[in-house]
């Protein structure tokens, strides 16, 4: 039986996350496949240590603007894979939101989708992305790909996902029409693994303001970062968990097992 970690984790800038840890939490887990989100950074702005840490694969998705988003994923020499980064949409292919890495076992998608508080325009273009992400990954599925997705979804699903649902509810990152396409993703045959392994479970939060001193301690956040798989991969789906013990960003880092 083969095993697999996987990991997603919003660093918040690679450059200021890997001088508080990050590179020695890699070292110091079992990871075969890690997505990062908001890189903000390019390939050439960073040394060694961060484009191969412990002898990882990296590949890297940044955004044209410099400082800004970004994804980057890492994985084990020994894991071979393709890589995508362009989804053949120039608004979005600027900003370096998605990385398709296509392994033996499954199609790893780690994703930063956008964030929509700024105002409408940014409202609109979140929505859009939403739009094309949805038809990416239900076409991957209908091909018969094992799909799994990671990323900051910039999202709360349910009241549960956040610590105070009723103020935050007229706001991007809690509007219903925000909701509802994680709702069509799950019918689209998408599963949340975290809610599949833990219920209801109140309390589960992978981001924190960091304009509140008190958020983190207090453990007043929003789950936010997800893993989905596809249905056929339920039967191969382990554990699911969030490490928010872990510091470096106002995100923590989300975790899969999958078995196969």
């Amino acid at each position: 039986m083969n095993e697999y970690n996987l990991y997603s984790w919003n660093v918040n800038g690679i450059r200021a996350a890997s001088k508080k840890g990050m590179l020695d939490w890699i070292k110091s887990n079992k990871i075969d496949v890690l997505g990062i989100q908001e890189t903000k950074a390019q390939p050439d702005q960073v040394g060694e240590d961060i484009h191969n840490p412990h002898g990882m694969i990296s590949v890297w998705h940044s955004a044209q603007k410099k400082g800004y988003s970004g994804v980057l994923n890492y994985y084990k020499k020994s894991m071979k894979a393709e890589n995508t980064c362009k989804i053949g949409v120039e608004e979005f292919d600027n900003e370096g939101r998605i990385i398709i890495s296509k392994f033996k076992e499954f199609t790893f998608i780690n994703c930063y989708f956008p964030n929509g508080k700024k105002n409408e325009e940014r409202l609109d273009y979140k929505m859009r992305f939403y739009d094309k992400f949805l038809d990416i990954v239900v076409d991957l599925k209908n091909k018969g790909e094992r799909v799994v997705i990671c990323g900051d979804v910039n999202t709360a699903h349910k009241e549960i996902d956040l610590a105070n649902p009723k103020p935050n509810s007229k706001y991007s990152g809690f509007l219903p029409k925000e909701r509802k396409w994680i709702d069509k993703l799950i019918e689209n045959g998408f599963v949340d693994t975290l809610r599949h392994k833990e219920g209801d479970k109140s309390g589960l939060y992978t981001w924190w303001s960091v304009r509140s001193k008190t958020a983190r301690v207090n453990n007043v956040g929003w789950r936010i970062d997800y893993f989905f798989i596809s249905d056929n991969l339920l039967p191969n789906l382990k554990n699911a968990k969030i490490h928010a013990d872990i510091k470096g960003s106002d995100h923590c880092p989300i975790s899969i097992t999958l078995a196969f």
